[in-house]
């Protein structure tokens, strides 16, 4: 039989690696872009619809205690309370319109007894990437206005970074100011808009637009199907590569008429 180099150990190495690319293409990388676009396509609807309504009571979007889910991630929100800019810390590494920065988020503490983390905006970093000097919070009661958030957390559980007379963390994480701070804060944050008591540089929001994720997940189907095609094209040509030639190994030519196919016996086997 003229398949039977199929089940060589190069060719099996070869379908095995073919059929696992695939199968991840399908199950896997595809699907994975598929939710990255329906997540932007989610967050673009969320800040559209934030336009089109006025911000509301916060504890008329969210309940005490409750994390910003689908339905009020990006809402405008209303908070009246005091800052406690004891509490303050400083998020770094960050990255705003293209450029290093700085973030500066401080509890709110409101009439209810609640505690809220608000960003209050970005710093760009002075020489050396140092934290710049930066005006502190108002004193007394205020009332601001900005946008739910969902909580971060760093991926890499990296410690606290004490210095300069501020405390630095990695990721807008109420536990994590929490446990630095001992103020017990709810979940999530909000972030202010621009011209609100206490805000620095106000946070741009992000571009509508949903990216290239949905043409990547079109891509991997279309990987995930060429793949088994060319190696099934490859498997053909060996295959009649192999039907033309003699018993001793020879390739012949077929349009040559002095070099006719190999007789019977040779080509099947003596009878």
């Amino acid at each position: 039989m003229r398949w039977t180099f199929l089940l060589r150990p190069g060719w099996l190495a070869l379908i095995l690696v073919v059929g696992t690319f695939s199968a991840l293409a399908f199950t896997m990388l595809s699907p994975w872009q598929f939710d990255r676009h329906d997540d932007k396509a989610a967050r673009n609807a969320a800040i559209e619809d934030s336009f089109r309504t006025p911000p509301q009571p916060l504890r008329e979007v969210l309940p005490a205690g409750a994390a910003p889910g689908a339905n009020t991630g990006w809402k405008q929100v209303e908070l009246t309370g005091r800052y406690l800019p004891d509490a303050e810390t400083v998020v770094r590494l960050r990255t705003v319109l293209g450029e290093p920065a700085f973030e500066v988020v401080v509890p709110l503490r409101l009439r209810d007894g609640t505690t809220v983390l608000v960003d209050r905006g970005y710093l760009r970093p002075a020489p050396g990437v140092q934290v710049p000097g930066y005006p502190p919070v108002p004193r007394g009661e205020v009332t601001v206005q900005g946008r739910l958030r969902f909580a971060e957390n760093d991926p890499g559980d990296r410690s606290a970074v004490r210095g300069g007379g501020t405390t630095q963390i990695y990721a807008i994480d109420p536990r994590a100011v929490s446990s630095l701070t001992g103020v017990e804060l709810e979940p999530g944050y909000v972030q202010l808009n621009e011209g609100q008591p206490g805000v620095l540089g106000a946070l741009p929001l992000p571009q509508l637009s949903s990216g290239p994720h949905l043409a990547y997940a079109l891509q991997w189907i279309a990987f995930g199907v060429m793949a088994p095609l060319g190696l099934g094209y490859f498997a053909w040509r060996e295959g009649m590569i192999r039907r033309h030639e003699d018993p001793r190994g020879r390739r012949r030519d077929p349009a040559d008429p002095r070099d006719p196919a190999p007789p019977l016996a040779g080509r099947y086997g003596a009878r």
